[in-house]
């Protein structure tokens, strides 16, 4: 007698597995209005302790939001090139990244990012920093969706002005003026380099500026974002000795 109940909720079971299956996406896709971020901005604001923060989508243009053409484009290239290097040409998600990332987890010789910045953007602005396969499911997805609304400088300039690059330095404004008291526009080929070394891990990487002294990692990962910068010829060869052999403000050693 029990065994047409069990078919029964079995029945609802697999119903309810499927409409998740079929309307989570779709929530994922419609559930935010990423159009806002056309005419509107992400205002963040700090926890309670000051290092972690949470975003609003509003009208208004914060006092910290600094423009794409107010960026040094040594910083715009040295983030592009170290984080997202096909940002330009790709639609929101970067299918061989993903492939080898998928590659080397599986083959547990390490484990690697493949966001794009448009993928980074959203996780920021929109999701929560949970690493599930439910909130990376909804990051491409809405990753998607914003390369459909917003142009790529647009993309770029929201990313760089949310991102955090230390304990509770959010945005370009804020991160120019804390390690080179300059304006974002006066960051120099090595500024931008250091400032996109701390990307992957800003309140790791942080230690640098603690000693004033750049990290053997540190210093290995500037220089390597140098490089790329003189093979997309954002700089010249005479740029280049000049800013792998130069230090930064701060540094002493």
């Amino acid at each position: 007698m029990k065994k047409p109940r069990n078919r029964n909720i079995l029945k609802v079971l697999l119903v309810t597995i499927g409409l998740v299956l079929v309307f989570s996406p779709l929530y994922m896709y419609f559930g935010d209005d990423v159009s806002r971020l056309a005419d509107e901005y992400p205002h963040i604001t700090l926890d309670t302790t000051g290092l972690d923060a949470s975003y609003t989508i509003s009208k208004g243009k914060p006092k910290s939001w600094v423009n794409l053409n107010n960026i040094s484009k040594y910083l715009k290239w040295s983030i592009v090139f170290s984080e997202d290097w096909s940002f330009y040409d790709h639609d929101g998600i970067d299918i061989e990244q993903m492939k080898t990332a998928l590659e080397q987890m599986v083959s547990k010789r390490r484990f690697r990012g493949a966001s794009t910045i448009t993928q980074q953007m959203v996780k920021n602005v929109y999701l929560s920093e949970s690493k599930t396969v439910t909130r990376k499911i909804h990051e491409i997805i809405l990753a998607q969706k914003v390369e459909k609304i917003l142009t790529k400088n647009k993309i770029l300039e929201v990313y760089l002005n949310v991102i955090e690059y230390g304990p509770g330095i959010f945005g370009i404004k804020a991160a120019a003026s804390h390690y080179f008291k300059k304006s974002p526009a006066a960051l120099n080929p090595r500024e931008g380099a250091f400032l996109a070394m701390l990307l992957p891990s800003p309140k790791k990487y942080y230690v640098s500026f603690q000693k004033k002294c750049l990290t053997k990692f540190a210093r290995s990962r500037v220089r390597n974002i140098l490089r790329k910068l003189r093979m997309g010829k954002v700089i010249n060869a005479d740029q280049y000795v000049n800013e792998i052999y130069s230090k930064l403000s701060w540094e002493r050693c």
